[in-house]
């Protein structure tokens, strides 16, 4: 369960101002959105979304890490954490049951002024939703014994955070900058701190903290908003009010300069220069997010670093908190010494923009940007709750239109201002720090680990459900589609698809090409697909780097391009769009210049990639399940990179890029017959060349058993891969049981096998995933956990007795019931957005399947029995 919101996009929709100022009355608001606020403080919001029928609850409660006691630092974690152990009304194991079957899409996160917990769920199970919420709120049962239950779990999840480097960096960053207020420790807490708290001080903090008048009911998607108050009244109305204790006072010491360096397990390493920024509670926020956008621009200074060849990418991030944000530069560099360098390369780009004042174009265009993510993030439900519930509950606003009103107000000149406020006297204020990455040392042959579990299995009980909740359970039926594609073919073997979605004005167009580089890279030519990848942001044959960037920003859209590519614009916007994106895919500049930046850039990459613990082990399990020659055992090397010519990497995009290997796909507020005659007029002269590449690895032999570790010395935890081959490809009739097998032993949490042994009872790890991969003519299964040391065999002698139980019992018909309801209502979900939209469509093209796969899917669950699977 993730802690931390990050930054997202802003959504502008027409609302009126202020929550309801008279208890329990609703805003005369549009058809759209409705609020109100109950008589117990509880404020509601509903706002609709008619792309799919999928609603999106999202309640926020106003204590994070800045309310826990002092010395019990994630005290607002453990309570996410107990949230789903149970309450008075909702067992731990009926909860687990009831978010499975409903698609199993929910979290929680806790931050420092917020915890917030979200299901995505068909429109259906809305009330369902709620009552879980409302159940939640009224009490929670944080016993000892759960607790201690628990405890087990998350202390892997400080593990494994405590294993990031990126999570140790933002941590150092916070007590430098904050030091001296709650702002300085992050929510997640520690061990020892874990140690020392008990169920009685969860029931406190809960009945404290988690009362109506101090939470936010966000309900988005396909709902009547004035019905959904009333069902919240209905469900949330009788929870008394709370009496609030006063808070924590934030009293900022002026910030001072500091500097440290730590050793990390990444291929690259990071300079970082960190500042405080204005917080959203300031009125000075609105630049200092716009400043934070002109940063990250490809066309600002510090990107400059990347096209001078000092850095390997560059970014700027911030985070807001009430009183104050964080805001830091990184620039990647391929390791030795050169963070110290592009430390001062970075304060180096600061200065100059506090001594010339930040460019208006680039400010405006910033601008433009946030308005587009507006109106993309109205292409997903649960993006749409998020921003609302972040708006309103987090920042204090009364619609997330507030955010976007202060930003079109903002100037260059308040963007120079609040810059020379903030990031000026770096030498006084600012915190720098280097990340140098540290090899660990090459894989090693390992004996299987001892210790193995090897007792009986206790199998969960079927669960009983209450009266209100039986219906997600009844037998599941194949939710009809509202999706309508239109696929049509280009003369030169372009495949279109379209899906217009006119309630969204935007145009948002994914494209992939069909391409493997381990199968269509010359011998001793590794590594010129990632060389031609990095070169397609260097401009286009009409149009220079500048100059391309500044066409994409005058119409505020999102691009990226190569063998995946894509654009997202205001739907005006479109054909200028798809022209560019053209521009960029068929006809990339490939400058020499910026060629043997980038093929350097590319090698030094290389050479650190080859001495990462994470790579390491990826290549370990590649040659542990594929065989000696395997296409798979292929890689770039330092020295395969540098031998590169340009025109080595004109010739692999002339052969890899064709019209016949590729598809497109757009979604948003355009026409089939629009879109078919946008994209013959930009895209309709592409030729293919010679004959069809082989763009399939060949099948291969079942995998033998071996054991690798690969050393890492930064990590506190090991991080586990249990994988191997199948006899199966993505149109065997063996992958739709095998894949409902895998919904009963993991995917659906507490209620399904692996996380049940080994989170639920044993408390060994904080998550296990199990994945099937079926592609045209391979397939892979994999278990991956994370765990003590201490703990790896315990775990893996674990899942290794639950998948021989499924080798040799057949599954029970609940869970079977309850693998089907998830698979079932996951199809309502995919529709939920239009990115998930978008890539379904690729990834079912780029196999050869229907488009109206996933309902030729539900009907074969619904046929699968237990001696199949």
């Amino acid at each position: 369960m993730p802690r931390t919101f990050t930054r997202g996009a802003l959504l502008g929709l027409a609302l009126a101002a202020g929550l309801a100022s008279i208890a329990g009355a609703a805003e005369p608001a549009s058809p759209r959105v409705a609020r109100a606020t109950l008589e117990n403080g509880l404020r509601v919001v509903a706002v609709r979304s008619a792309l799919a029928p999928v609603v999106t609850t999202e309640i926020t409660y106003l204590a994070g890490g800045d309310e826990a006691p002092p010395g019990f630092p994630g005290m607002a974690h453990a309570q996410e954490h107990m949230m789903f152990r149970g309450s008075r009304e909702l067992s731990a194991s009926q909860l687990a049951t009831l978010t499975a079957a409903m698609g199993g899409e929910f979290n929680a996160e806790t931050q420092q002024t917020a915890t917030r917990y979200y299901f995505t769920v068909p429109a259906a199970d809305l009330e369902v939703a709620l009552r879980i919420e409302a159940s939640r709120m009224r009490d929670v049962l944080d016993t000892e014994a759960l607790w201690r239950q628990e405890r087990g779990a998350i202390g892997q999840e400080v593990a494994s955070d405590l294993s990031s480097p990126e999570y140790l960096l933002y941590t150092r960053l916070l007590a430098h900058l904050f030091k001296g207020t709650p702002y300085a420790v992050d929510a997640l807490g520690t061990q020892a701190s874990f140690a020392k708290t008990t169920g009685a001080m969860l029931k406190k903090f809960h009945s404290t903290w988690y009362v109506p008048n101090n939470a936010v009911v966000v309900i988005a998607g396909d709902v009547d908003p004035d019905a959904v108050l009333g069902l919240a009244q209905q469900l949330f109305g009788s929870i008394p009010a709370g009496k609030l204790p006063a808070r924590s006072p934030i009293r900022l010491r002026p910030p001072t300069a500091g500097h440290f360096q730590l050793e990390s397990d990444l291929p690259y390493g990071l300079a970082v220069v960190a500042w405080r920024l204005p917080g959203y509670d300031s009125p000075d926020w609105a630049a200092g997010q716009v400043l934070a956008d002109v940063l990250d621009d490809q066309r600002s200074a510090l990107y400059s670093l990347v096209v001078e060849g000092k850095a390997l990418q560059t970014s700027f991030q911030d985070q807001s908190l009430p009183r104050a944000g964080l805001g830091y530069a990184t620039a990647a560099f391929p390791g030795g010494e050169g963070g110290a360098a592009l430390v001062k390369a970075i304060q180096d780009v600061v200065a100059g923009y506090l001594a010339k004042g930040f460019p208006a174009e680039l400010v405006e265009a910033a601008k433009r940007r946030e308005v587009t993510d507006a109106e993309l993030q109205k292409g997903s439900v649960s993006g749409l709750a998020a921003l609302w519930s972040r708006a309103v509950a987090v920042e204090g606003r009364a619609s997330p239109e507030d955010d976007l009103a202060a930003i079109a107000k903002v100037t260059a000149e308040d963007v120079s201002r609040v810059a020379r406020g903030w990031l000026g006297n770096s030498d006084r204020t600012a915190v720098t720090a280097v990340l140098v990455p540290k090899p660990s040392g090459r894989p090693v042959a390992a004996r299987p680990p001892r210790g193995g579990e090897s007792f009986a299995p206790r199998r969960v009980e079927p669960v009983v459900l209450p009266e209100w909740a039986r219906r997600t359970m009844e037998s599941p039926q194949v939710p009809p589609s509202v999706l309508a594609p239109v696929s049509t073919t280009l003369p030169n073997g372009l495949r279109l698809i379209v899906q217009p979605t006119p309630e969204i004005p935007v145009a948002v167009v994914y494209g992939r090409v069909k391409t493997d580089p381990d199968l269509q890279t010359p011998r001793g030519q590794e590594g010129v697909d990632q060389v031609l990848e990095q070169l397609f942001s260097y401009g286009t044959t009409e149009h220079d780097r500048l100059a391309f960037r500044a066409a994409v920003d005058e119409i505020a859209a999102e691009l990226t391009a190569g063998s995946d590519f894509s654009v997202q614009v205001p739907a005006r916007s479109f054909e200028r769009g798809v022209q560019l994106l053209a521009e960029n895919v068929l006809r990339p500049a490939l400058p020499a210049p910026a060629f043997e930046n980038v093929r350097k850039q590319t090698a030094d990459a290389a050479a650190g990639l080859l001495q990462s613990p994470a790579y390491l082990a990826r290549r370990a399990r590649e040659r542990a399940i594929f065989p000696a020659g395997d296409p798979r055992q292929r890689e770039a090397t330092p020295a395969t990179v540098s031998a590169l010519k340009l025109e080595d990497v004109r010739r692999y995009h002339q052969a890899v890029f064709r019209p016949d290997l590729t598809t497109v796909v757009v979604l948003g507020q355009v026409t089939p017959e629009q879109a078919r005659k946008v994209l013959e007029a930009h895209f309709g002269a592409w030729k293919a060349e010679g004959p069809t590449p082989v763009t399939d690895p060949p099948a291969v032999p079942p995998s033998g058993p071996s054991v690798a570790a690969v050393p890492d010395a930064s990590r506190v935890q090991d991080e586990v891969t249990l994988v191997q081959t199948l006899e199966l490809t993505r149109t065997s009739p063996d992958y739709y049981p095998l894949q409902l097998g895998n919904h009963v032993l993991a995917g659906g949490f507490f209620a399904t096998r692996l996380y049940h042994d080994l989170r639920e009872e044993a408390a060994l790890v904080y998550s296990v995933d199990a994945d099937l991969r079926a592609g045209r003519t391979r397939a892979v299964y994999e278990v991956t956990y994370a765990c003590d040391p201490a703990n790896v065999a315990k775990a893996r002698g674990l899942v290794e007795r639950d998948l021989r139980q499924m080798q040799s019992e057949p599954v029970s018909a609940d869970e079977l019931q309850q693998a089907r309801a998830v698979l079932l209502r996951q199809i309502t979900l995919a529709e939920s957005s239009l990115h998930r939209i978008g890539r379904g469509f690729l990834e079912r093209s780029m196999l050869g399947l229907p488009l109206d796969e996933p309902t030729i899917a539900g009907k074969r669950y619904l046929e699968i029995s237990a001696p199949e699977v």
